[in-house]
């Protein structure tokens, strides 16, 4: 990116508006593209954690933080600068979700899910995608509804409803 920079500054500068306008078309690119992939990491986790939660039908603090903090991130890094439109609208989760991330989380998650007894293929096997990517969804449409201050505590209602949640949400300190 600081080559694109100069190249952006000498263009300017020699006047080649239409060279300069490329480039910053090439950086939104590049901005657009770190973002995307930073939203799919934070889905990656959120995955695992459903996954994991799916198969040892429990839910850990530990989970329910890494879920919490998936979306919270998913919300900063999805919604644009003019704070009017996202870079994933709520009707592509279900696609970006089936064609991009599921099949790395389930790789990632074979590693964990008691503790790596299953192949990522066995693992594919016995999984309920659809409710997976069903509850990704859900948790992720919270995003366009609520603020940042209001996210955790609705997302404790959410998580209390996954197996293992109610044991979670009323555990003893």
């Amino acid at each position: 990116m600081t080559q694109e920079l100069i190249d952006l500054k000498k263009s300017i500068l020699e006047g080649r508006y239409a060279d300069a306008l490329a480039i910053v078309d090439e950086l939104e690119g590049m901005s657009k593209q770190a973002i995307m992939r930073n939203i799919q990491a934070y889905l990656n986790v959120l995955l695992i954690h459903l996954i994991k939660n799916q198969v040892e039908q429990r839910l850990t603090g530990s989970w329910a933080n890494s879920i919490r903090n998936s979306i919270r991130e998913i919300k900063k890094l999805n919604i644009k600068d003019n704070k009017k439109s996202y870079y994933i609208n709520l009707d592509d989760w279900d696609k970006l979700i089936e064609e991009e991330v599921i099949e790395d989380a389930i790789a990632d998650a074979s590693e964990e899910v008691i503790n790596g007894k299953f192949t990522r293929s066995q693992l594919s096997a016995m999984l309920d995608k659809n409710q997976i990517i069903t509850t990704a969804t859900s948790f992720l449409a919270l995003t366009y509804t609520y603020s940042p201050k209001e996210l955790p505590a609705i997302m404790d209602d959410y998580l209390s409803q996954l197996a293992g949640g109610e044991d979670w949400i009323n555990r003893e300190k």
